[in-house]
């Protein structure tokens, strides 16, 4: 008699076992990891707080760059540091420490920060770039688990993170441990941006490409302006305007008075509300419409895109003040990679 799949011992409950089990572990290493920055989070009123804060002030008023070291997956948690330290305003790189042996020590600075991870903190590649900063008087921040090593007793200042389960079974691979290195970078660099007040616009200026650089375009950097820009008199007529919106070849113009102040804005529409008993020549002021949408020059694109879907309009113009200065085209925002 033949076996279903799903009777006891079949090949179909077997799969169902094998498939549970692989589940249970991904929940598993996902658990131990957010454990792990639970008890990080706790270590922050036990002392760990306060190392961050001067660790901070160390870079701050060491006016030089901060440069990262470590082995192994400390190092890789190192460069990622790094790289988050330096689009956020803080200047810095990765120095490898078997490198550093050989030359690269000559990048060092006198008034650099070296942050050395290691979660021993006996690691014995960070020999000579630790002996390096003593013999020098250069400032040595420690990323570790022992404070007593080697690497924590030689630091100026110590960021020393709580001891958590690891998520690998032996205990061996870190993961946890390069978990919780990574967050407290991540908070130590953010507590860097917040203090010096970083605000989008400076991260755009290390972020110009990509999708990222485009999010932070502002409407100032791509809008036409000068003599591109459709101005029109509202006391003129309205072929006068016509002739404006036609020429300029955006469809729409500025409608100012004698004072150079935004009063309205003449669309295609305004010219067929217009024109429907027949052609008259009035005044632009008689056809406009009064309540135009604007923004100013240092809006980000992506949120002048977001106004001008909710009024489903196409073009809108920026204003210092009453003045128009400038005007977008959805078009502009397409080419630039906003919409």
């Amino acid at each position: 008699m033949r076996r279903s799949g799903l009777e006891p011992g079949g090949p179909a409950q077997t799969d169902l076992v094998s498939a549970d089990k692989h589940i249970d572990s991904l929940a598993r290493t996902i658990e131990t990891e957010r454990k792990g920055l639970e008890v990080l989070q706790a270590a922050l009123s036990q002392g760990l707080s306060a190392a961050m804060l001067r660790i901070a002030e160390l870079i701050e008023k060491s006016g030089g760059r901060v440069l990262l070291t470590g082995m192994g997956k400390s190092g890789i948690i190192g460069r990622k540091i790094a790289a988050t330290f330096a689009s956020t305003g803080t200047p810095s790189h990765f120095v490898h420490p078997a490198e550093a042996s050989h030359g690269d020590l000559g990048m060092i600075g006198p008034n650099d920060v070296v942050f050395a991870l290691s979660w021993s903190g006996e690691t014995p590649e960070l020999a000579d770039i630790i002996a390096y900063t003593r013999r020098f008087k250069i400032t040595l921040v420690a990323m570790t688990s022992r404070p007593q090593s080697a690497l924590g007793r030689a630091a100026d200042v110590g960021l020393f993170l709580p001891v958590s389960q690891e998520a690998c079974p032996n205990g061996l691979a870190p993961t946890t441990s390069t978990t919780m290195q990574l967050v407290a970078g991540d908070a130590l660099a953010i507590l860097l941006l917040e203090r010096r007040g970083f605000s989008s616009m400076d991260f755009q200026r290390y972020h110009p490409g990509g999708k990222l650089g485009a999010r932070l375009l502002t409407v100032g950097q791509i809008m036409h302006h000068g003599d591109a820009l459709p101005i029109v008199r509202e006391t003129a007529l309205l072929s006068e305007g016509i002739f404006e919106m036609t020429s300029k070849r955006f469809g729409i113009a500025a409608v100012v008075n004698d004072k150079g102040q935004l009063v309205g804005v003449l669309t295609d529409g305004d010219l067929r509300r217009a024109f429907r008993s027949g052609f008259s020549d009035i005044l632009v002021q008689e056809a406009m419409g009064k309540r135009p949408l604007v923004v100013t020059a240092d809006v980000l694109a992506a949120k002048a895109l977001a106004q001008m879907n909710d009024a489903r309009i196409t073009c809108i113009f920026v204003s210092e003040g009453d003045v128009p200065v400038g005007l977008v085209h959805i078009h502009d925002l397409l080419r630039a990679g906003v919409a």
